[in-house]
């Protein structure tokens, strides 16, 4: 099964049959999912900051994001919003 990397190689189809037979060798890599589903409000409403981190930690956790097929960076994201949900959650239980 081949990956796709970029939206450009997935060609025009003539026929619902070559995209089914198109679909059967390849599939979407996951970078090029992920990079679909972040919207663009996510962009727009961010702020940038500065962190500092152990390098060793952050090379973990590069290692990490790649073996899952994610950026750091929202990987990082990711994790900061469920803490922070799982914190608000156990200070205000009726907040669910």
């Amino acid at each position: 099964m081949n990956a796709i990397l970029n939206w450009e190689e997935v060609p025009i189809f003539e026929s619902e049959a070559s995209e089914a037979t198109f679909w059967a060798d390849n599939k979407p890599h996951l970078r090029l999912m992920e990079g679909s589903v972040a919207g663009v409000a996510e962009v727009s409403e961010s702020v940038t900051i500065t962190l500092r981190m152990d390098p060793r930690m952050l090379a973990r956790i590069k290692r990490l994001a790649r073996s899952r097929y994610l950026n750091y960076q929202s990987m990082i994201k990711q994790w900061l919003s469920e803490r922070m949900e799982q914190e608000m959650a156990r200070n205000n239980p009726n907040s669910r």
